[in-house]
């Protein structure tokens, strides 16, 4: 588990990042830091459910579409809603047009995007905090 502190500015937003590839984690904690959030990041889907479980604070949740294994990012999406119902969960992708489909989850609460564009993970977190009550 890797975490960052962000250099201030917003109000200590926790951002949890779930990837396999180191690559993909570093770039989008990158994103995720340039807009002034802190990141935590794990490599696996158990980590991320043990980061959820220690009740450490976390606002929201991204996760790569492509994170398979014990835990992959569906199974994922779910038990972290189980234990944190407001939790803001955010699928992201190196692969154009992913779509989570089938999830079981409300895919009204969902926020999907592609890695790959510039600053667009950190745009849809924004997005994603911005909805909440």
């Amino acid at each position: 588990m890797e975490q960052t502190a962000s250099s201030g500015g917003a109000y200590g937003v926790q951002v949890l990042i779930a990837g396999r590839q180191k690559h993909w984690r570093d770039d989008v904690a990158a994103q995720i830091r340039r807009a002034g959030y802190a990141t935590t990041t794990v490599d696996c889907g158990v980590d991320a459910m043990t980061v959820l479980a220690l009740g450490l604070p976390v606002d929201v949740l991204v996760t790569d579409l492509g994170l398979t294994g014990e835990l992959g990012c569906v199974k994922l999406a779910l038990e972290a809603r189980a234990l944190r119902p407001d939790l803001r969960i955010v699928f992201a992708s190196d692969l154009p047009h992913a779509t989570v489909e089938a999830t079981g989850l409300d895919t009204g609460e969902l926020y999907v995007v592609e890695a790959e564009r510039t600053d667009a993970v950190a745009i849809t977190v924004r997005e994603a905090l911005g909805t909440r009550a």
